[in-house]
């Protein structure tokens, strides 16, 4: 249960972490960013506190979704039902923490009062931003289980397309759900890259099973793994057999702002559903344990370190807890206690079940 409240906790301190930076529109380069981080003492020295340190629309959307995932639901079509009254509800909230387009323009599409087409969106063009990505991770809290896979991707899916519809959007929300389960279940992060791109066909089965909007998919859909098996290889772990990332010599904090805008569609490092997982993954094959250096990697960068750092600040909370992490980066955080409840009970709901 603590790693579950330390995964729901840490996703939200690397939201703001990351959106300090995003705000400053100054500070362009993850260079900058951490000569400012150095001048004021270091991460050991920093208290993050609402008013200085504010969350973003990622961890208000991501609440959002675990507050959905843990109410009574009879079936997955209630759930989704759950889940628009949610995101309708807070959608006011959004704009003053400069939410990803998409997600404002999605929540505007949801139908709360149609009963059967609550949650069908139209495709959107322009869905293909990470904030399917950033709102998923408790879905992965809530189906961890192997057994519950089948069902995992059919709710980050629905989950995704609710607010980003184009598969670059969507499949985001998928695999950041598959990497909160393959954290829970002790699965290697080194195979989680290549696990998470099996699933990726069980997904378009799931999408051409439900007739909505097959041909704009089919169009997109090869974008998100081309550059997730382009990723793989660079790392030399795209094969089974394959079980060490393997880095640049120089990959100093100059050379990963050019890597992360290479990986990005747009030259903003994890700016859509593709690259935001894809930067935190990269940043948790490299730092290990060692939570200033996921910082340094994911939270302090030039792209959207705040979708970047939400990721990241949650898969490492559930894979090595808090105790790594200095006391002061949570203990006044923005809806702690709700953040603590809502992963306890997403433990609780997930092991109970039968």
């Amino acid at each position: 249960m603590e790693k579950f409240k330390a995964a729901m906790l840490l996703g939200s301190v690397g939201d703001a972490l990351g959106y300090r930076n995003v705000c400053k529109e100054n500070s362009t380069g993850g260079m900058k960013i951490q000569e400012e981080l150095q001048r004021s003492g270091g991460l050991d020295h920093l208290v993050l506190s609402p008013g200085e340190w504010p969350v973003s629309d990622n961890t208000i959307m991501h609440m959002a979704t675990a507050e959905a995932l843990t109410t009574d639901y009879w079936c997955l079509d209630d759930l989704y039902r759950e889940m628009v009254r949610c995101y309708v509800e807070i959608v006011e909230k959004l704009p003053e923490r400069r939410p990803d387009p998409a997600t404002i323009e999605g929540c505007a599409q949801l139908k709360p009062n149609n009963y059967l087409l609550a949650w069908h969106t139209p495709f959107n063009e322009k869905g293909s931003g990470f904030g399917a990505a950033t709102k998923a991770m408790c879905i992965g809290l809530r189906y961890w289980k192997p057994e519950r896979l089948e069902t995992l991707i059919e709710v980050s899916v629905e989950c995704g397309r609710m607010t980003h519809n184009h598969p670059t959007g969507f499949l985001g929300s998928l695999c950041t759900a598959l990497f909160v389960s393959f954290a829970a279940q002790g699965k290697p992060l080194v195979q989680w890259g290549r696990d998470m791109l099996r699933a990726v066909p069980l997904a378009e089965e799931y999408c051409r099973k439900t007739i909505r909007h097959t041909a704009e998919y089919q169009e997109h859909w090869f974008y998100f793994e081309a550059k997730w098996q382009f990723y793989l290889e660079e790392r030399k772990i795209s094969k089974d057999s394959e079980n060490k990332a393997i880095f640049p010599d120089n990959y100093d904090t100059e050379e990963r702002e050019k890597t992360y805008r290479k990986w990005s569609s747009e030259g903003r490092g994890g700016r859509r559903g593709h690259d935001a997982p894809m930067i935190a993954y990269d940043a948790l094959l490299a730092a290990g344990n060692n939570w200033t250096e996921l910082c340094h990697r994911a939270m302090f960068h030039g792209g959207e370190s705040a979708a970047t750092g939400t990721i990241a600040g949650c898969l490492f909370g559930l894979l090595y807890g808090l105790d790594l992490v200095p006391k002061g980066l949570y203990q006044d955080l923005e809806d702690k206690e709700k953040l603590e409840d809502l992963g306890a009970a997403l433990y609780r709901l997930s092991t109970e079940e039968k």
